[in-house]
């Protein structure tokens, strides 16, 4: 459980449960939930209840609500920065094994040029082995909100295994002739789509000669709260 500042309002023994939910979900996956899965885990009969809780910890200040996502749930800086160490310019998650992994942080990807370039490597970041699905191999900064409703958002580090290979409905990063992007891969016969997970952005079909390559598979994400 983590400790919260003094400052905190007080909260109800139900609101109080909510956040510690909150909590545990970044500290784990770097995502906060979605109402449903905080309705699920709670026992609530609908999302509609745990909106309800969101709201009334929204109105104490403990949180902060962002609209346009199912997972636009913001703790205080102050309550981020319990979870994130932020000293220095490495982040070290506070979980229970000491095994942690340091992985390089991929900026901007100069065309042509392999991901994991030195160029490309802003900084290094300590994380918790046990916060992904499968052992990544690098950290790639999240450019725009194309996949903002998977609780993708820009600015966001994504975790990301090496691969030239994906099967359909992974999340990938990809590269396109001088671009690398994030999104949901899908072969269709005798193309390859590229699906956002945002109604705004539309999905990138590449046809049989066109430049494509996948650079990797996405296992994980955290929450950057340096820009916070």
């Amino acid at each position: 459980m983590l400790e919260m500042p003094a400052t905190t309002p007080k909260l109800t023994a139900r609101q109080q449960q909510i956040l510690e939910l909150i909590q545990t979900a970044i500290a784990r996956t770097g995502s906060p939930p979605t109402r449903a899965e905080i309705a699920s885990e709670l026992g609530f009969k609908s999302a509609n209840a745990a909106e309800e809780h969101l709201q009334a910890l929204a109105r104490k200040g403990v949180i902060e609500l962002v609209s346009g996502t199912s997972r636009g749930i913001r703790l205080r800086s102050e309550d981020l920065r319990s979870i994130n160490d932020s000293r220095g310019r490495q982040l070290t998650l506070p979980l229970p094994s000491l095994a942690q992994l340091l992985l390089p942080l991929i900026g901007r990807v100069a065309a042509g040029s392999p991901i994991l370039a030195q160029e490309h490597v802003e900084q290094s970041y300590h994380v918790e082995r046990s916060l992904f699905s499968r052992e990544p191999d690098y950290l790639l900064k999240v450019r725009g909100m194309s996949m903002r409703d998977v609780g993708i958002i820009d600015g966001d580090l994504l975790a990301v295994k090496s691969a030239k290979e994906a099967k359909n409905g992974q999340i990938v990063v990809a590269r396109l002739g001088e671009d690398v992007t994030v999104k949901r891969f899908m072969r269709r016969q005798n193309v390859i789509e590229l699906h956002a997970e945002n109604p705004d952005y539309k999905t990138i079909v590449i046809e049989p000669g066109e430049p494509f390559e996948i650079e990797g598979l996405a296992v994980g994400l955290i929450r950057n709260s340096f820009q916070l």
